[in-house]
């Protein structure tokens, strides 16, 4: 059992002790902290208002009245999308030109958790400083609710999903026709969440045959639900049976994505924001940016156009904020994670999938061609359990000293950069654990690097 309030949000298993877990006090306390930080923050503090939306988890009903009553007490107007997806309640927060948004989902971990996740008012992740700013706020209890006639009102909007996908449909690089006339064959895994309403409007607009599996909203993940290769054998096997063009296959909240080539094998999630950067670069050259533990990959394509490639910390916001920065057309994470700047800073799995099927359709080829076209390199992502006995610092530090002659990275965590690929160490936002990646040009020189970081380690734990 556990709970992470981090600058990010507040993440937990449910039940269980106060402080401990994701209790209802726990949800109630940050809510309030959040709706303090609104308050504090925003232009006219007798008008805020707040969109939520949840995935389809089990316990999303629960957690989300927990947070409209907490927002509605302290005299927060409430805009809820109810079951949607993390990109458009980031979209309809800009839109409704609310004060900011809270997204209840815990995106990739498994059906006994749950999350707040925290916008600002242009619908993007709050920076680090807020973060801290709302952590000190559940502390100090600085909180004062509405007395009774200037409590928040509560109003549902069921269409943001189409207005979504309309967004998406008037990108210019989107030439639905073209879509149209490919007639695509695909299947979706909708990981028994959200992803069975987000995108099949969007299929539906681009006259694209597909087949659903794991479709029920039950918040019962069919399998592990991180779009990973190992999670996927159901999907590869129903794109064989279907003989379908393309496997898509999302996380509960629909901002990851991942493909299954027409063979049955898995397109790699790493390569799912390489494929679409290469079609937005072939429309707009420009910069790109990727967090540290994404390939190498993106940077050679970037290159291939005459731009820039840049790295970030790990995590939405910090890629955002470097490719306002850069002025990045296209970034976002190796997991599967697309941001599109011309649509909305964050991380979109509508909008790659469009993307996906439009590069496609422009260059008649199939996805294990479009695949063999990018540069080959192999990620290998490993995690050690922490424990409270845990000394992280001590740790990455005795392994900056083994490596010492090698090329570091110490912006997150401790990356090393060989000549033939990577190895980064970092404490991860969402989970009790260190997460070790590596990249290299084969699967075995890659598992070789993480058995050699991974042999110092255990001299240490």
């Amino acid at each position: 059992m556990a709970l992470i309030k981090s600058i990010s949000g507040i993440r937990g298993t449910i039940g269980g002790g106060i402080g401990e877990n994701l209790t209802p006090i726990d949800i109630v306390e940050c809510t309030m902290a959040y709706g303090h930080f609104v308050r504090q923050n925003a232009k006219d503090s007798a008008q805020t208002k707040v969109v939520i939306g949840r995935d389809g988890r089990i316990t999303g009903l629960q957690v989300s009245n927990l947070v409209v009553n907490t927002l509605q007490m302290m005299g927060i107007d409430v805009i809820d999308l109810g079951l949607s997806t993390t990109p458009t309640v980031e979209m309809a927060v800009s839109l409704e030109k609310a004060s900011g948004g809270i997204i209840l989902t815990a995106s990739h971990n498994p059906r006994e958790w749950n999350a707040l996740k925290f916008l600002n008012h242009k619908g993007e992740f709050i920076s680090a400083e807020e973060g801290l700013q709302i952590l000190s706020y559940i502390d100090d209890k600085v909180v004062e609710f509405a007395t009774v006639d200037k409590q928040g009102k509560y109003a549902e909007h069921q269409g943001y999903i189409d207005l979504h996908v309309q967004e998406i449909l008037k990108l210019p690089y989107i030439d639905v026709e073209l879509i149209k006339q490919k007639g695509f064959c695909v299947v979706v895994d909708c990981i028994n969440s959200t992803g069975a309403i987000s995108i099949p409007p969007l299929l539906d607009a681009l006259s694209v045959s597909y087949s659903l599996i794991n479709e029920e909203m039950t918040g019962e993940f069919a399998h592990n639900p991180e779009p990973l290769p190992k999670h996927m054998s159901q999907l590869c096997e129903a794109v064989l049976e279907k003989k379908a063009d393309v496997g898509i296959c999302v996380d509960p909240d629909v901002d990851r994505l991942a493909f299954v080539s027409e063979d049955g094998v898995a397109f790699g999630e790493e390569y799912t924001l390489v494929a679409v950067a290469d079609f937005i670069l072939s429309k707009k050259p420009g910069n790109t940016v990727s967090n540290l533990s994404s390939t190498r990959a993106l940077a050679d394509v970037t290159k291939r156009y005459g731009g820039d490639y840049f790295a970030s910390a790990v995590g939405e916001v910090n890629v955002v904020n470097l490719m306002k920065s850069q002025h990045a057309v296209i970034g976002g994470e190796g997991n599967g994670g697309v941001i599109l700047p011309d649509l909305h800073y964050g991380r979109d799995a509508l909008v790659g999938i469009a993307l996906m099927l439009n590069l496609l359709a422009e260059r008649q080829v199939s996805m294990t061609a479009l695949r063999s076209s990018y540069p080959a390199y192999h990620i290998v992502k490993n995690k050690i359990q922490l424990t409270a006995e845990m000394d992280i610092d001590h740790i990455l530090n005795v392994v900056a000293e083994t490596y010492a002659d090698e090329k570091l990275n110490t912006v997150d965590g401790l990356k090393i950069d060989f000549e033939d690929g990577w190895v980064h160490l970092r404490k991860s936002n969402t989970e009790p654990i260190i997460r070790v990646y590596a990249e290299s040009t084969s699967k075995e020189s890659a598992n070789q690097k993480v058995n050699l970081v991974m042999e110092t380690i255990n001299t240490l734990i």
